[in-house]
């Protein structure tokens, strides 16, 4: 299908590792951020994520702290050697976004703004900065693929496409998880693929098993919510892991990693 990215180094995702992206959902305080980045890098985790502009299905819902949270996340990422990723929602705000963040993500909902897609691809044309790109909740593999070129024809090869599961009939799972996009986007395309497992299980007790049968699949990385306390989290709490459950599902990928000559990053 597409051949963007081909013979481009991309310094987040390596050959041969599966990287991990952790963190909060949304960024809360500076106390929040700097106990999930200790955690990330005690761990050997690279990529601190967390949201500081939300867009929410409900206008009552936690937006996010916006440039403040954007402080916060860059902040807690420089303390403990990380790099940090988060999403950009509005063309307005990239200039902003990329000034923090040493990753862009174009989130779900906006997989379709050709618009934003084109703004994000001209910002990041000269630098190369890393744009994760997840899929739409109700888009196929070839729309997310052609999407992903609005970002690349623009002159920024290091494009990493995220499949964070579709909308179906099913109601045991927040989403359904398209494993198979792993190996089918292997088959068409030269960008990497990471998979979000927080989003489509909805539930933090089915992360694991999700991130393990991600390693197995041959996904070159793997985006975990975490958060020191789902419980009182303003956002997605329910998906969350906490810190020790962090720690427990690394060492819970680490013979899983092993087994298929992997490891992870």
């Amino acid at each position: 299908m597409t051949e963007s990215g081909a013979g481009t180094a991309n310094p987040v995702v390596r050959d041969g590792d599966v990287t991990i992206i952790s963190g909060p959902c949304s960024v809360e305080s500076r106390e929040q951020m700097m106990q999930v980045a200790e955690a990330c890098a005690s761990l050997g985790i690279r990529v601190l994520r967390g949201g500081a502009y939300k867009p929410r299905t409900s206008p009552y819902s936690f937006q996010g702290m916006e440039e403040e949270g954007l402080r916060l996340l860059r902040d807690a990422a420089d303390a403990y050697g990380l790099l940090c990723i988060t999403e950009v929602v509005d063309s307005e705000d990239i200039p902003v976004v990329d000034a923090y963040a040493d990753i862009l993500q174009i989130g779900t909902r906006n997989m379709a703004n050709f618009a934003l897609l084109k703004k994000i691809g001209a910002a990041t044309a000269e630098s190369h900065k890393p744009v994760l790109f997840k899929r739409g909740m109700a888009a196929t593999i070839e729309e997310w693929l052609a999407a992903s070129e609005y970002n690349t024809m623009q002159g920024n090869p290091n494009v990493v496409l995220c499949e964070r599961g579709i909308r179906t009939f099913e109601t045991a799972t927040r989403f359904t998880l398209d494993i198979t996009a792993v190996p089918v986007v292997k088959k068409l395309s030269r960008l990497p693929i990471v998979i979000d497992a927080s989003h489509p299980t909805g539930q933090a007790d089915l992360v694991p098993s999700v991130c393990r049968a991600a390693v197995a699949v041959g996904a070159d990385g793997i985006m975990v919510e975490s958060h020191p306390d789902p419980r009182a989290a303003l956002c997605d709490g329910p998906q969350s892991l906490d810190l020790e459950g962090l720690r427990n599902l690394m060492v819970e990928l680490q013979p899983v990693a092993e087994a298929v000559g992997r490891r992870l990053a």
